[in-house]
């Protein structure tokens, strides 16, 4: 009995060590901005106002403009408004490579979004684009 036991013990105290070893191992996986997060970008980051992504004049109207670094896509579906989605599409984790017409597109499988609200117009992909955050100062786009 004292040999199940002594197994016990040492099964016990080395899953024990083994949590405290990787306590800090891992990222960020809070979601918000992380400082490894293209920091050699000419946009910096600058405090709570986010990272820049670039200028509303890069955002075309009836358009948009896909910042593949930082895994999000920036529209303009009327003059004046604009709108960020996710760049990663929703039916196999491909990153959407334009927006034409209207559509952001996905290269892997054909699928298209709604620049207006990241809705799908055309399959596969079964959800819509998720929302992400950002914040227009003048002329400055930033992803908070």
């Amino acid at each position: 009995m004292t040999h199940g036991a002594t197994r016990r013990t040492v099964l016990t105290t080395g899953a024990g060590a083994l949590a405290a070893g990787c306590v800090g191992c891992g990222g960020n996986n809070s979601g918000g901005n992380s400082s490894s997060a293209n920091s050699s970008s000419p946009h910096s980051s600058s405090g709570s106002g986010g990272r820049e992504l670039g200028s509303t004049s890069d955002i075309p109207e009836g358009g948009g403009k896909v910042f593949a670094d930082q895994k999000v896509v920036v529209t303009q579906p009327k003059k004046g408004e604009f709108k960020a989605f996710s760049a990663i599409c929703t039916h196999e984790g491909c990153t959407v490579n334009q927006v034409v017409d209207g559509k952001i597109d996905c290269p892997c499988h054909g699928s298209q979004f709604e620049i207006a609200d990241g809705s799908v117009a055309r399959g596969p992909a079964a959800k819509p684009l998720p929302a992400e955050n950002i914040t227009v100062h003048g002329n400055s786009i930033r992803l908070v």
